[in-house]
């Protein structure tokens, strides 16, 4: 039997849901992807030759109760159906205080932290271990180009695919993309695949969000 080769999926779960939300202000229907089966969506790119390693999702628990509930509701879904398939690996929010330059007022902003680093050391660990032959990116966070880069000149066996959420774009990711004869998959011309992968609204002990719903 052929051997297959894996391909883990790491997903900037802050650029992806803002992604979607963006999206959805000038296209309502995609608000109906918020309730995705994650695994099931992203196991829809792979090939014949490939299996899915795993799908790692890289969030932060919201501040605000509401949005956190909303949230803990879609990953338990997720992880009820693709069990060790679906990894989740946490940052965390912080409030930041800055200054209105026109109130003076101190305005509270919350402010995602660790994601990135979080992103760029399990790749990188990935590799060094041997745990995956396709690192696949779903973020357009330029940030990320860096551990790409490290990737790409100490495990040039190591095949890289990056995903760009729906509205979110990085060229300093596409040239590094272009730069190794490869180019980024636009998520957001993929809405049947978002389509097949809507999860049924009650999964488990699980609810889809009233807030989610058309």
């Amino acid at each position: 039997m052929e051997n297959k080769k894996r391909v883990t999926f790491y997903i900037d779960g802050f650029n992806f849901y803002y992604g979607l939300r963006r999206t959805k202000k000038s296209e309502p229907i995609w608000k109906r992807y918020y309730w995705l089966d994650i695994v099931k969506f992203f196991e829809s790119f792979l090939g014949k030759d490939q299996i899915l390693e795993k799908v790692i999702y890289f969030t932060a628990s919201p501040l605000n109760p509401q949005k956190s509930s909303r949230q803990s509701a879609f990953l338990n879904a997720n992880k009820f159906l693709n069990g060790d398939r679906f990894e989740i690996i946490r940052g965390k929010y912080l409030e930041k205080h800055i200054i209105c330059p026109y109130c003076k007022g101190d305005i509270s902003r919350p402010e995602e932290k660790k994601t990135d680093v979080n992103i760029s050391v399990r790749m990188i660990e990935d590799c060094v271990l041997d745990n995956t032959d396709t690192v696949a990116l779903v973020s357009a966070d330029s940030d990320l180009v860096p551990p790409l880069e490290f990737i790409q000149k100490h495990y040039p066996n190591k095949s890289i695919k990056v995903y760009f959420p729906p509205s979110n774009y990085s060229n300093d990711l596409k040239d590094n993309l272009i730069h190794h004869r490869s180019k980024p998959v636009l998520l957001l011309k993929n809405q049947r695949r978002f389509e097949a992968a809507i999860m049924p609204e009650i999964i488990g002990k699980y609810t889809m969000p009233n807030k989610w719903k058309l």
